[in-house]
């Protein structure tokens, strides 16, 4: 891999690459705090801080790679009198295609998240909050060798028309539409998978809301191969949607990429033309929300294989109506 990165750095005339704690500093192999330093001529070398990082650049670089969640302290502490430039230049292209050890990685982490909301199923809806569910699979999430729980969605009856929604002190109740979404760091690797289940008995109407939200997301799988751009991909999405009537209720952002991070390229929107290549790991996630009512998103970590999408989150879709 490191050969791989020299070689990226030599195309883009960049002599060596500064990182602090961040998602490009894990993919070269960095640990816990402090800087990472690579040159053309020297291994991957740990510094303490700005200044012992700034001693590893050669002096003869005029060109250098910072990582682009370095603070403006950091970059004024480093010295550096070459040009500055974004290591993602380098990485993020490297960082679109997975390895089979990062690929066996990603699934394992779709796994756990997939088995706490499988679990789920079991526990006790009826007459809790909200923010008891959330604390409960954040404790599960833990539970299952989660280094690190990023994000916990749980929203009843109208809050799952709320994209950002926090979960809050409203009772669930049967008659109620119920959205729960994990995303965690399993070995350094993320997962994000949401379901949508009901509570006694779904709304009226929701189960042909909720359809639709299923229609886009197999329309993406199926057009989801190498070769494809992720704008195309979030098209056939919206479009399974807006030829549904839904248009306009559409969530705006339908699928990113997930690896080292939870939100990173590409993503699945207009403009996005990256190439989906093999070993690229998605989170593809249509999501329909009417106001004031309820809404629905399926969320699931998909690998874009030789042959076509494949999901690493494997539970079934169908909608799961919770009796206690």
């Amino acid at each position: 891999m490191i050969d791989e990165v020299r070689r990226r750095m030599t195309a883009e005339g960049i002599d060596a690459l500064v990182l602090r704690p961040s998602p490009d500093f894990r993919y070269l192999g960095g640990r816990g705090d402090g800087y990472l330093v690579l040159t053309h001529d020297r291994p991957p070398a740990a510094a303490s801080g700005p200044l012992e990082a700034a001693a590893l650049i050669p002096p003869s670089a005029r060109r250098v790679g910072v990582d682009p969640e370095m603070r403006a302290r950091e970059l004024f502490s480093l010295r550096v009198e070459a040009e500055v430039v974004l290591a993602s230049a380098v990485l993020a292209p490297l960082r679109l295609r997975r390895g089979a050890a990062e690929l066996a990685a990603a699934e394992r982490s779709a796994s756990a998240a997939d088995a706490v909301l499988l679990a789920a199923h079991e526990l006790s809806w009826f007459g809790t909050t909200e923010r008891a569910m959330a604390r409960r699979l954040w404790a599960m999430m833990v539970e299952t060798g989660c280094e690190e729980v990023l994000s916990v969605l749980v929203a009843a009856g109208e809050h799952t028309a709320v994209p950002r929604h926090t979960p809050c002190d409203r009772v669930i109740n049967p008659g109620d539409a119920l959205l729960i979404s994990v995303c965690g760091r399993w070995a350094g690797h993320c997962a994000e998978v949401a379901r949508v289940f009901a509570v006694a008995e779904p709304p009226e109407d929701f189960e042909a809301m909720y359809s639709v939200v299923l229609s886009a997301q197999r329309a993406a799988l199926d057009a989801l191969r190498p070769g494809v751009t992720s704008a195309e991909v979030g098209r056939i999405i919206r479009g399974v949607i807006e030829d549904s009537g839904y248009g306009c209720h559409a969530g705006n952002r339908p699928g990113r990429g997930l690896g080292l991070s939870q939100d990173e390229s590409p993503w699945l929107v207009p403009g996005d033309e990256t190439v989906l290549a093999p070993g690229t790991t998605l989170c593809v996630e249509p999501a329909i929300y009417l106001p004031e009512l309820f809404g629905a998103r399926v969320a699931d970590v998909v690998v874009c294989a030789p042959w076509g999408a494949r999901r690493l989150s494997t539970s079934s879709h169908p909608l799961h109506v919770i009796d206690r």
